[in-house]
């Protein structure tokens, strides 16, 4: 399984694609927030970093070499084993554990950059969710939202196309009913002290293969907040 998450042409493909700009994004808005030199090799040095739902570990490993104290979680216990193999495998010092958002906050830790990417539209309880993981932000920290718009776009493009026509996820995958308006994000997050100060959409461009940031955020987005 750990070969398969971290094979860029195999069934995490979509994942493998989309990860570049979500480095880029991460990595510019959080060195401007904290006065950082984005293209520092140890750009993250010194910050605690925590990827929520961080599957097998494709964002947590690229934010350990740019230098941060990285804390992955998920809820999927192999996922986490497929973690800590591939990690080990590069001599990667990420603190990977089977937990959920309100585990870490009853352990009382915080951090100063909390990543949400791709998980809020899996979600039972929105905001529940979004108030623990702004629990775990400190005061003047930096969040970082990935997710996707529930527009008839998205419905086309994300659902349908992405799982019944493209084969890119398995079916199932995502419930169009459980995305999230960019507006809905915004407001749930200001309810817990956290306020957007960046949206960008993520657009794919089948020609090129490849996704970039735009203003389109009917589909793909990504918002960039920090925390009062």
């Amino acid at each position: 399984m750990a070969d398969a998450w971290w094979d860029p042409n195999g069934k995490f493909r979509p994942l493998h694609r989309l990860n570049p700009v979500r480095i880029a994004y991460v990595r510019d808005r959080v060195t401007d927030h904290f006065g950082r030199d984005p293209l520092a090799p140890q750009s993250f040095e010194h910050l605690e970093l925590l990827d929520v739902g961080c599957g097998g570990g494709l964002l947590s490993e690229p934010m350990a070499r740019l230098g941060a104290a990285v804390t992955g979680i998920d809820a999927g216990e192999k996922t986490i084993r497929v973690a800590e193999i591939h990690a080990r495998r590069l001599n990667l010092d990420i603190d990977y554990r089977c937990a959920l958002p309100e585990d870490l906050v009853r352990e009382n830790r915080t951090f100063d950059v909390v990543l949400n990417m791709e998980v809020v539209e899996h979600v039972a309880d929105l905001d529940a969710f979004l108030e623990a993981c702004a629990r775990l932000l400190k005061p003047g920290g930096a969040m970082v939202v990935a997710t996707l718009n529930r527009t008839l776009k998205s419905l086309a493009l994300a659902k349908i196309g992405a799982e019944y026509i493209l084969r890119w996820l398995p079916v199932g995958t995502h419930d169009w009913r459980k995305f999230v308006r960019p507006s809905e994000l915004t407001a749930g997050l200001r309810r817990h002290r956290v306020d957007v100060l960046d949206v960008k959409g993520m657009t794919f461009n089948p020609l090129t293969d490849r996704w970039s940031l735009t203003r389109d955020v009917d589909v793909n987005y990504v918002v960039f907040g920090t925390k009062r």
